[in-house]
């Protein structure tokens, strides 16, 4: 028996063990791109009231407090801050993005605070070793990208 027929069997047992071959469907994590499209670069501006028909008592406490948008806390250089979880599906989502990408089996985890950083571990037979050193050396300009506009959220 070849090594190569072993490594298949050791494989379709282990993902029967596992999983049985079941796999659940993903949850898309949001990508870099829409997050910094999302990001506001400047303060946001109060939005003219527009007039709607409404008797004149609702008009006037609306007018007294503006409703303001629920959003994410910012800090004062205009940065989100994000728990460790969101960071760590922002990354994941980039790594995604990336030629040969496990589906399953990749795990990031984000650790730090002023100056976070982020490391990625990988599931036995999940990846090839070839492949899991590419991602890992792209992982530190993800990093370096995401510092710009996302910082860490104790």
């Amino acid at each position: 028996m070849s090594d190569d027929a072993k490594d298949a069997g050791l494989v379709a047992m282990i993902g029967s063990i596992l999983g049985g071959g079941k796999r659940a469907d993903a949850v898309e994590p949001p990508l870099l791109a829409e997050f910094v499209q999302a990001a506001p670069t400047s303060k946001p501006e109060p939005a003219a009231a527009s007039p709607k028909p409404q008797d004149a008592s609702n008009a006037a406490p609306a007018a007294a407090k503006p409703v303001e948008p629920v959003t994410q806390s910012l800090t004062p250089d205009g940065k989100r801050r994000l728990p460790a979880e969101a960071i760590a599906d922002l990354v994941l989502g980039e790594l995604r993005k990336i030629e040969d990408f496990p589906a399953s089996g990749a795990s990031v985890t984000v650790y730090g605070y002023r100056h976070w950083n982020a490391m990625i571990t990988f599931a036995p037979f999940s990846t090839t070793f070839r492949n899991a050193t590419r991602f890992r050396q792209a992982m530190p300009d993800l990093v370096f990208k995401l510092r710009r506009f996302v910082e860490l959220d104790i």
